[in-house]
């Protein structure tokens, strides 16, 4: 998941108070190699160029080995896991063996329930037919494809190794392989990109026609390609009345064509909400493997490092046992990103109560009121609503019943003890940056 169309970073300062937050049942595994690196990705990735991949790449031979040797290492908490992802970097990168590897460990750990949602990114040019059928038989069932853009002047505008040929021949091999739930990826708000390349994207997709659609817009970190190119905000970038536009063509024509919004950059069929990625949202318990990879488990919070060297030592430091150096390649390069170790910390009430809210008002369906009250009380609920009501008053926020009716409020009423807190689709959303920084001001004061 790389949501990038609203939310601002928060910091969440560490605390050593415990808190439970029950058993993970999801698990996150991260697979960092890349053939070039995306103009705009910050990811903890490891390019090895367009001819590495699989077996034939010792730098991922060894990656693979330190990641089933964190799994092995890893307490099983006790249930059973009914959501796998991998993410990346791009893990069609991986062979068959090695993906299957992965996923015998994980089995083997933590045990994969029956009917779970296991997930892969893949990118178009970078897996075969073969091998998403050998993915597909070792457990695959829903794919994530990193289109992004429809016009093969965007595609190398931001780096993509793809091509736009490329992307319907990989919908091709999906639907020969047998995989029906897959997810297509793509971005608004790129360098260049206009109103009328941006519903060609749209439209495009739609009568690809996947189960599932993510929409994301553009986010200029600092500390990638673009963020020295250009000036978050300015040209060639969209201006922002133009960005706001894109994500209101996108919300239109993806709803008209029969997609729920269910998540501020996400839209699905019946059925097909990625179930992973609703873990994050509800702010559930959860597995993080792999370098750069974040975990929250029994209220703890731990990243680990975001680069191979120190992620190697970490994990020998987790064994207590040691992997070979990692053999030096021809093209293989380091990411240009700053080396970060490993990050551990308790979460406290007041942050899991501020993540709840940042996470849960992605979801259409808002943050459960009643689940609000029982878990921070009532009063921590009324002091939401303090802060919430100017919003109300421009339609940005709702109250909405179990049954998804808006509730219609008097100035000055207290909140029903049931029903959801939400955002409204799609000014709400558009503006909940405003939203979210006032909340988290407003709390950070009380607390």
């Amino acid at each position: 998941m790389n949501p990038t169309t609203d939310y601002l970073t928060f910091e969440f300062k560490k605390s050593a108070q415990p808190l439970n937050s029950g058993m993970p049942s999801s698990a996150y595994l991260h697979v960092p190699f890349c053939r070039r690196r995306c103009y705009y990705c910050d990811f903890p990735v490891f390019v090895v160029g367009d001819r590495k991949n699989g077996e034939n790449s010792g730098t991922i031979v060894q990656y693979v080995a330190a990641l089933c040797a964190e799994i092995q290492a890893t307490e099983n908490l006790g249930a059973s896991l009914k959501t796998v992802f991998f993410g990346g970097g791009t893990p069609s990168l991986l062979s068959v063996n090695q993906l299957s590897q992965i996923l015998e460990t994980v089995d083997s750990k933590f045990g994969i329930a029956a009917g779970a949602e296991i997930s892969i990114e893949i990118d178009p040019g970078t897996f075969t037919l073969e091998q998403l059928r050998g993915y597909a038989a070792a457990g695959v069932n829903r794919v994530s494809l990193g289109a992004q853009a429809f016009q093969d002047e965007l595609l190398q505008a931001c780096g993509r190794s793809h091509s736009v040929a490329e992307i319907f021949e990989a919908v091709e091999i999906v639907r020969s392989a047998g995989i029906v739930n897959f997810s297509l990826d793509l971005i608004s708000g790129l360098p260049h990109q206009t109103l009328a390349q941006w519903e060609t994207s749209l439209t495009s997709a739609v009568e690809i026609g996947p189960t599932h659609l993510s929409s994301y817009d553009l986010i200029v970190e600092r500390l990638t390609a673009f963020g020295r190119y250009f000036e978050p905000g300015a040209h060639p970038l969209p201006a922002d009345e133009t960005a706001a536009a894109m994500y209101r063509l996108a919300r239109s024509i993806l709803t008209d064509a029969g997609y729920e919004h269910y998540e501020i950059s996400n839209y699905a069929r019946d059925g097909y909400q990625c179930r992973h990625n609703r873990v994050y949202w509800e702010n559930r318990p959860y597995y993080g493997l792999g370098m750069g990879a974040a975990s929250y488990v029994q209220g703890r919070r731990v990243t680990r490092p975001r680069k191979t060297q120190e992620y190697y030592q970490w994990v020998r430091n987790l064994v207590q046992s040691n992997f070979p150096a990692t053999p030096k390649l021809a093209g293989e390069t380091q990411p240009d990103i700053e080396s970060e170790s490993e990050q551990n910390f308790q979460v406290s009430e007041n942050d899991v109560l501020l993540e709840t809210l940042m996470l849960g008002l992605r979801l259409a369906a808002g943050v459960s009121l009643s689940v609000l009250a029982q878990k921070f009380t009532q009063q921590t609920v009324d002091r939401i609503w303090d802060c919430l009501q100017p919003y109300w008053r421009l339609g940005w926020v709702e109250i909405v019943t179990d049954a998804g009716a808006i509730v219609a409020l008097d100035e000055g009423a207290k909140l029903p003890l049931s029903g959801n807190l939400r955002l409204s689709d799609p000014e709400g959303f558009l503006f909940s940056n405003t939203i979210l920084a006032a909340l988290f001001s407003k709390l950070g004061e009380d607390n």
